[in-house]
């Protein structure tokens, strides 16, 4: 339910306190590029926030988002087809969003609260072959944020340089820094 007074003093707020990027629905991109120009980056997401949207319909999503001003696309995994075991399918959703969104960083959120560890495992592996940036671990939408366990889990499996993103129930600067000491980036 975001405005865009609601956008324009979020833009103001991460100028104020060196937010690295902002992270706004689709509407709003061509908003706060424009308040941010050159001293921040946008970010917004496709097929948001279930991931059950037709591969197609993401990638042209993506595409207009980088087009009107996001240097960074945070999209969720097509949940259903992960559990389904149908991780090939998974893999090319992701690989068409990240082709779609270039040069942008392309994050793939897990909902790590609606998965197995097995199941984690398997869609880091995925995202990992499918050329995405980042592993997310929520949209701030489902059940539960993000975990100490499920962030040490996702590092473990995609190693020490690729992008691991907390999200969701963090509320201050000691859950912060635990969840960078657990391995997000």
């Amino acid at each position: 339910e975001a405005t865009d007074r609601d956008i324009e003093k979020l833009c103001d707020e991460a100028l104020q306190h060196g937010f690295a990027s902002v992270c706004v629905l689709p509407i709003w991109v061509k908003l706060a590029f424009s308040l941010l120009k050159d001293r921040g980056k946008v970010c917004s997401v496709a097929g948001f926030p279930l991931g059950g949207n037709v591969t197609r319909v993401k990638a042209q999503e993506a595409a207009q988002l980088v087009q009107e001003g996001a240097a960074e696309v945070d999209m969720v995994i097509s949940l259903g087809l992960l559990k389904s075991g149908m991780w090939a399918e998974v893999g090319r959703d992701i690989e068409v969003v990240v082709k779609a969104s270039q040069p942008a960083i392309v994050k793939v959120i897990l909902e790590t609260c609606l998965l197995s560890d097995e199941e984690k495992r398997i869609a880091c592996r995925v995202v990992l072959e499918a050329g995405a940036h980042f592993v997310k671990t929520s949209t701030g939408f489902s059940k539960a944020g993000a975990t100490l366990q499920d962030i040490a889990l996702m590092r473990e499996i995609v190693g020490p340089t690729f992008g691991v993103k907390a999200s969701g129930g963090i509320r201050d600067r000691a859950t912060a820094q635990a969840m960078i000491d657990a391995g997000a980036s």
